[in-house]
């Protein structure tokens, strides 16, 4: 009878220890859980103070220095300061030119431009500048050639440009430039297959230098701080002749933006 009573409260202190041991691990698990819990709201809530707080990207700073700011889904992916020293510009160069004053047609040239300033201000730049141009021309009825005469012009000009308004998408510049060009005339009349001819028998200029300028404006689309894409418009005078006259020109090309002023 003892040994029943004592095996009684021998089981009884074992389930009572096992019952409070199942309420010790449930304890432990409830309060393992709160602490996640807890520390899930607390990094949340913390981040989120984090980015509301975040200052406003400042022009002229990055925006990977900004913490969570976002990169904008238009325009340039770094802020474009205009700051640069040095500026190199390549493009193609249509044109439109008379290769002789009695020609009764004008013609068409190509090539290609090259482009060099140095900004001494923040609005005023110096630059120099190649443009070499090539084309076929007619020419008036003469006994000696009536193809199309081919014309190439090489022309070194320098002057000023001025950055007008500008923002971080785009600039619009103004420019005006003036030097010497140099044209060949009898590239197709002085060939193995056509006799030599006096040039102004067949309406064309004779080879030589004359004055020439291109006055116009440009605009660049900003692509990236330091590479923006370029249109530009001008006006071409040349005197070649014993007047100036006036023709029409436009290039598109690379902008590279290079040191800091």
């Amino acid at each position: 009878m003892q040994e029943q009573m004592l095996e009684k409260k021998t089981q009884g202190v074992v389930l009572s220890k096992k019952a409070k041991g199942i309420r010790s691990a449930a304890r432990i698990s409830l309060g393992v859980l709160a602490g996640v819990v807890l520390l899930g709201a607390w990094s949340a809530q913390a981040q989120t103070a984090s980015t509301s707080q975040a200052p406003t990207p400042v022009p002229g700073t990055q925006n990977s220095d900004v913490p969570f700011a976002k990169k904008p889904r238009f325009g340039t992916q770094a802020p474009v300061t205009y700051d640069n020293k040095y500026e190199f510009y390549g493009g193609i160069n249509f044109m439109n030119f008379q290769a002789g004053q009695d020609l009764p047609k004008l013609m068409n040239l190509a090539g290609g431009e090259v482009l060099g300033t140095w900004w001494a201000t923040p609005r005023l730049g110096v630059g120099a500048e190649w443009r070499g141009e090539w084309g076929t021309t007619p020419v008036k009825p003469n006994p000696y050639f009536n193809g199309r005469a081919l014309v190439n012009l090489q022309m070194i000009m320098g002057g000023a440009q001025w950055r007008g308004p500008k923002n971080q998408y785009a600039a619009l510049n103004y420019h005006a430039y003036a030097g010497m060009a140099h044209g060949t005339f009898d590239h197709t009349t002085n060939s193995a297959n056509v006799p030599p001819v006096y040039l102004p028998q067949v309406g064309l200029y004779s080879n030589g230098n004359g004055f020439v300028s291109a006055l116009g404006g440009s605009v660049d689309i900003n692509k990236s701080k330091n590479w923006a894409i370029r249109l530009s418009p001008d006006l071409m005078l040349e005197h070649f002749g014993t007047e100036t006259r006036t023709f029409f020109a436009i290039s598109g090309g690379v902008v590279y933006r290079i040191g800091k002023r």
